[in-house]
C-alpha cells in the first residue's frame, strides 16, 4: 500500500521474537499499526476542525482493538481519517495512536477532539506534551456517555434527561438555570458534575470548539459499519478500508460535483437551514446602535425578548450563530434591516466548494500482487499471547451499562399459557392435556 500510495503513512509497532531463548532475527511480533491514507488526511484540511475518537473490539482469532478517527464535512457527511489496531484500550495504546494522530493527519491547531470519559484517553491526552492540549487543541467529552456515568453513579433515571439538557445549554443563562434545578434535587449531583470541567461537556463554555457536536456518533456509526470486517485478519482489514473508503470518496465526490452544476452555492443541509432561520426573522425587530462595527439588538415579537447581536465577532445572545457558524434567524434579521449581505457570515465550510475539496484527492488502485516490488524486510507474525482460544459458539464478554438498556432480555415468558417465569416445555398445562 505505500508502495501504491506513497503519501500514505503507515506506523508499526513491533517487539522482537523468541525461539525459546533464542532471539530470532528475521521476524518480529506486530504490537500495533496506525495507518491513513493520503485522501483522508487531505479530506480533513477542509472538514470542521472536529475529531472523534472511539475503540471497537475485534471478534477474530487474536484478541485487539480497532481505534477511529473521524471528522465531519460541510454537508454532515461522516469523514474517516485515521486507524489502528493494538491490543487494547490501555494508555499506551492511545498515546501510540493520538500520537501519530497529530503528527500526520491533524497537523492544524484550534482543533476540538471529542471522546468517551475513559482514563486511558485523559492519561494520553495528559502525557501528550500539549498537542492535544490548550491552545492547540481542546479535549472535550461526549454526553452521551457522561449520562452514563452519572446514572451509574446515582442510579436516577429521573435526571437523566436533565444532566443531557445542561450539557446542550448554549448559553451561560441557559446552563446556571439547569444547573440550579439539578442542585435543588440534591447536592451530590452538582458536586459530582462539578468535578467535571464545564468546558468539556457544556455548549456554553465550549469556546465553539465542538461545532455542536456534542455526542461521538459519528465514530459509532463507523464502528457499525466495519462491524463485519472486524472478524478479518488485520490485512483483509486494512483493504476493506481502502476500498470502502474509495467507494465514499467516489459517490460524494460525484454528489458535491452535481450540487455545483446545478448552481447551489452552500450544502443542502445549510440551505434548509437558513431558509427556515430567514423565514422566522419576519417578526423581529432591530435596533441599530453602531453601524460601522455591525452591533444591533433585536426584539422579537411579541415575546419581546431581547438579544444583542455583534456581526463582527460572530455572536449571538441565542447562541446558535457562534455555535454553528450559520447566521440565525436574529442575523438574518439585522443583514435586512441594514442591506447587509448575509453569506458572508456563513462559514467556508459550508460551501460546495469547499465540500468538493474533501473528496477531491483519489485513491490509486492496489492491482494485483503479483506485480508489487517484492519485500526484504523482517517478516511480521502476531502476538501469541493475544490468540483467543474458543471452543464452541464466543459467549459475550461485555457488561451490559445504562446504555444497552435495549439489550437486555425480559423475563421468559410461556408460549403456551401465556404466563412469565418458565417455558412451554415445562409449563402445567401442556403436561395436564398429555395425561389425559
Amino acid at each position: 500500500m505505500c508502495h501504491k500510495e506513497p503519501s500514505a503513512f503507515v506506523h508499526f509497532e513491533t517487539m522482537p521474537a523468541y525461539q525459546g531463548d533464542d532471539l530470532v532475527t528475521d521476524i518480529r511480533v506486530l504490537s500495533r499499526v496506525f495507518w491513513s491514507y493520503y485522501p483522508c488526511i487531505r479530506a480533513f484540511r477542509h472538514c470542521k476542525p472536529v475529531v472523534q475518537i472511539d475503540g471497537t473490539h475485534l471478534y477474530g482469532k487474536y484478541k485487539g482493538c480497532l481505534l477511529v478517527a473521524v471528522s465531519q464535512d460541510g454537508n454532515n457527511n461522516i469523514v474517516p481519517i485515521a486507524f489502528a489496531i493494538v491490543e487494547g484500550e490501555t494508555s499506551d495504546a492511545w498515546h501510540f495512536f493520538l500520537s501519530n494522530l497529530r503528527q500526520h493527519v491533524v497537523t492544524q491547531d484550534g482543533v476540538g477532539l471529542i471522546s468517551v470519559r475513559h482514563e486511558s484517553i485523559n492519561a494520553a491526552v495528559a502525557h501528550s506534551n500539549g498537542a492535544w492540549s490548550p491552545p492547540r487543541a481542546f479535549h472535550m467529552f461526549c454526553i452521551r456517555h457522561t449520562e452514563s456515568n452519572f446514572l451509574r453513579k446515582f442510579k436516577a433515571p429521573y435526571l437523566q434527561k436533565l444532566v443531557v439538557n445542561i450539557g446542550y445549554s448554549r448559553t451561560v443563562c441557559e446552563y446556571e438555570l439547569r444547573f440550579q434545578c439539578l442542585r435543588e434535587r440534591g447536592e451530590a449531583y452538582t458536586n459530582w458534575l462539578s468535578r467535571i470541567p464545564r468546558e468539556q461537556y457544556a455548549l456554553a463554555f465550549d469556546g465553539g470548539y465542538r461545532w455542536g457536536h456534542m455526542t461521538t456518533n459519528l465514530v459509532e456509526c463507523i464502528n457499525l459499519d466495519l462491524k463485519g470486517a472486524r472478524n478479518f485478519p488485520i490485512t483483509a482489514h486494512v483493504k476493506a478500508t481502502f476500498y470502502r473508503l474509495n467507494e465514499l470518496f467516489t459517490q460524494k465526490r460525484a454528489e458535491a460535483e452535481a450540487q455545483i452544476n446545478a448552481g447551489h452555492i452552500f450544502s443542502e443541509i445549510v440551505t434548509s437551514k437558513l431558509h427556515a432561520n430567514q423565514l422566522a426573522s419576519g417578526n423581529i425587530q432591530v435596533i441599530c446602535f453602531d453601524r460601522q462595527n455591525e452591533v444591533f439588538e433585536v426584539h422579537e415579537m411579541p415575546s419581546g425578548v431581547e438579544y444583542a447581536v455583534d456581526l463582527h465577532r460572530h455572536r449571538c445572545d441565542c447562541g446558535e450563530f457562534q455555535v454553528d457558524r450559520i447566521p440565525c434567524r436574529h442575523v438574518f434579521a439585522c443583514c435586512a434591516n441594514q442591506r447587509l449581505d448575509w453569506q458572508v457570515y456563513v462559514h467556508d465550510v459550508y460551501k460546495m466548494d469547499q465540500i468538493r475539496r474533501v473528496y477531491r484527492a483519489r485513491f490509486m488502485p492496489l492491482g494485483n500482487p503479483t506485480t508489487w516490488p517484492a519485500y526484504n524486510g523482517p517478516r511480521f507474525v502476531p502476538n501469541p499471547f493475544l490468540r483467543r482460544v474458543a471452543k464452541g459458539r464466543p459467549r459475550m464478554t461485555r457488561f451490559l451499562n445504562e446504555m444497552d438498556t435495549r439489550m437486555l432480555r425480559g423475563p421468559r415468558r410461556c408460549r403456551q399459557c401465556g404466563a412469565e417465569g418458565h417455558s412451554r416445555s415445562r409449563c402445567s398445562q401442556a403436561g395436564g392435556n398429555n395425561a389425559q
